[in-house]
């Protein structure tokens, strides 16, 4: 008997590990979920969208990917998500509940209606702005400068993964860093906001670039940091990430 409540006994923590291991499992496929219908898929998916991007939580929560989840669950990864992507408001009776992502659309989504803080001055800006990418991308980066990519934005965080008060705009993975001079772009007329969690949002030129000739300097972020150069293209193929044999071994 003793034994036996022994094994009982070890076996409860484990058992309520396993239990927030697959809560918190359920709460990433939502976000990811949440994510993709708010920012790019809610009028393709029949949803309708109001102001600010506002979606009605129930007509979401019918939507066969969402089935298995509930408004509860919804609040629970609005609350503790740690780059606050997204937003729930109530809404009147004929609607219930709303939501909307924070930022990140392709959807075109009005810059009133997203709340979207105009940054006029120098003075405005934060000291840092920074955008995270990874090495694939770096030398059409280096030649033709950072682009929307189908979205109506460009992201730029105010500091590094980990720095204070940075909550959202980079990725904690991205392998390279390009800081940019906001000042220099914004007297060139490129406009700059800032997004309800705080990350820092531009449309780019007329073409949706940040050209090159806005960065103030790159780092490498992985394996380890140091600065790149941002000379041109030759260079930064040489700079392109670290190497693999076709058997995916890391080449020194």
């Amino acid at each position: 008997m003793n034994s036996g409540g022994r094994k009982l006994e070890a076996a409860g923590p484990r058992g309520g590990r396993a239990h927030r291991s697959r809560e918190q499992d359920r709460d990433v496929q939502l976000s990811k979920a949440l994510s993709y219908v708010l920012r790019h898929g809610a009028l393709k998916l029949g949803l309708p969208m109001g102001p600010g991007g506002f979606v009605p939580l129930g007509a979401l929560l019918q939507l066969p990917q969402f089935r298995s989840f509930s408004a509860e669950d919804v609040q629970r990864v609005v609350d503790t998500n740690g780059k606050q992507r997204f937003a729930l408001q109530p809404g009147d009776p004929s609607t219930g509940p709303l939501i909307r992502a924070n930022q990140g659309h392709s959807l075109q989504v009005g810059v009133p209606e997203l709340e979207l803080m105009p940054l006029e001055t120098p003075q405005d800006l934060p000291p840092i702005l920074v955008h995270g990418t990874f090495w694939q991308h770096w030398p059409s980066i280096l030649l033709k400068g950072l682009s929307c990519r189908g979205r109506t934005h460009i992201h730029l965080a105010t500091g590094l993964p980990g720095h204070p008060g940075v909550i959202s705009g980079m990725r904690p993975n991205c392998e390279v860093a390009v800081f940019v001079d906001g000042p220099l772009a914004l007297a060139d007329g490129i406009p700059f906001f800032r997004s309800a969690n705080g990350v820092i949002l531009t449309p780019g030129n007329a073409d949706g670039f940040l050209l090159p000739k806005y960065f103030k300097e790159a780092l490498q972020l992985r394996p380890t940091r140091k600065p790149l150069s941002l000379a041109g293209n030759e260079e930064a193929e040489c700079q392109s990430g670290p190497k693999h044999s076709s058997r995916g071994k890391r080449i020194i």
